[in-house]
């Protein structure tokens, strides 16, 4: 796992990589107080979890936090820092994970057919009030 921190506040962490061959337990990808939290997990089989459910819990949301899962493919991931310049650029592959806090991204496709979700903060209010492009 790799993480990028901002070249002008050093303490201000932007963007995190996930590499498939990183995992090897359970690991908590995004830190505790971020929004958009994300985990990786190997699992055995036959392993479970005690069924639950989520309780509502009033949060607030300040900015729209993304991350991309590659399932299938390569892309190529542009990651910004605050001053929107780019401080570093990753191939992501099938089982690789980026996750952006803060700074910009962009990604290019490197592959036909290429197949990733993308995870964001909610709710969505729409182009204009969730980014500004660079």
């Amino acid at each position: 796992m790799e993480k990028i921190y901002s070249t002008f506040q050093p303490e201000t962490l932007l963007h995190i990589i996930c590499y498939k061959d990183d995992i090897s337990e359970r690991t908590n990808v995004s830190p505790d107080e971020e929004f958009l939290q994300v985990s990786a997990m190997k699992l055995n089989k036959g392993q479970t979890f005690k069924a639950h459910k989520h309780i509502f819990l009033e949060r607030l949301t300040t900015i729209t936090q993304e991350s991309w899962l590659v399932l299938q493919g390569s892309v190529k991931c542009l990651l910004y820092d605050l001053d929107d310049k780019i401080i570093a650029e990753r191939i992501l592959k099938p089982g690789d994970c980026s996750v952006t806090f803060r700074g910009g991204h962009n990604y290019l496709i490197l592959e036909e057919d290429t197949i990733v979700y993308e995870f964001k903060t909610g709710p969505y209010f729409g182009q204009k009030k969730d980014k500004e492009l660079l």
